[in-house]
């Protein structure tokens, strides 16, 4: 058999699984099976894995296997009032979080400035991931006034949305006051919890919430899988879009 090119066996693998051959969760031919397939060396067929997996399409889990994987296409909306839990519902996929940790540290000087505090005012830190229909998109470090808010790391552990803590503290309503995106590769600890390859870049989205009334209210970096969604930047205002 004619010894084939690493991106032809890429491209045979991606059509099987564009085309339903190879299903979500399921576990590829082995190495030698894919050579003696493709009439190919052990160096083409891993490097065609490996583009695949930057490309978000495989898994490649040390001692188990290559296994295909979905990618969710998720058009985020970022609007004034943008919220998580609706972006995704509207699209019919079922939004998730996972608590990571929480704790109290003082606000560095980029944190004090968005949130309008002194230097080294403590703020909670927190760390979630989140997922749409169990497969994780984005990780998100959040940062709040630990004297305004002081049980919100307590609440945000035991599950409560950003939304209902500040409704119990009188916010009935909040906007977004700006987002800066920009694209970098991920750690080897943001890889792993986004379950990506390390060479897939992330879009990192910095934001600061307010009150109507124009205060800071939150500071956070949410760092998103770049192949799994996509943004669409609303450029009017809520209240104006929906008259």
């Amino acid at each position: 058999m004619t010894r084939h090119d690493w991106t032809f066996i890429r491209d045979r693998i991606a059509e099987r699984i564009s085309g339903g051959a190879y299903l979500d969760g399921q576990k590829l031919p082995t190495e030698n099976e894919l050579c003696a397939e493709f009439g190919a060396g052990r160096h083409s067929v891993r490097r065609a894995t490996t583009a695949l997996a930057i490309e978000g399409l495989l898994s490649i889990e040390q001692g188990r296997g290559t296994f295909v994987r979905s990618v969710p296409s998720i058009r985020y909306r970022i609007s004034r009032r943008t919220r998580f839990r609706q972006n995704l519902t509207s699209q019919g996929f079922t939004p998730s979080g996972e608590h990571i940790s929480a704790r109290q540290m003082p606000a560095d000087p980029v944190i004090a400035a968005a949130l309008q505090l002194r230097p080294d005012a403590p703020v909670h830190c927190i760390l979630r991931r989140s997922f749409a229909n169990g497969v994780p998109i984005s990780l998100s470090r959040s940062w709040h006034d630990a004297t305004r808010f002081p049980d919100l790391g307590t609440r945000r552990a035991g599950g409560q949305s950003i939304t209902d803590i500040y409704a119990a503290s009188g916010i009935t309503d909040y906007l977004r006051k700006n987002t800066t995106i920009c694209a970098r590769r991920p750690d080897p600890e943001e890889a792993a919890l986004l379950d990506q390859h390390p060479d897939q870049p992330v879009m990192v989205l910095q934001k600061t919430d307010i009150q109507r009334e124009g205060q800071p209210i939150g500071y956070s970096e949410s760092i998103w899988s770049a192949h799994r969604v996509q943004f669409s930047i609303e450029m009017l205002d809520d209240d104006e879009g929906a008259a």
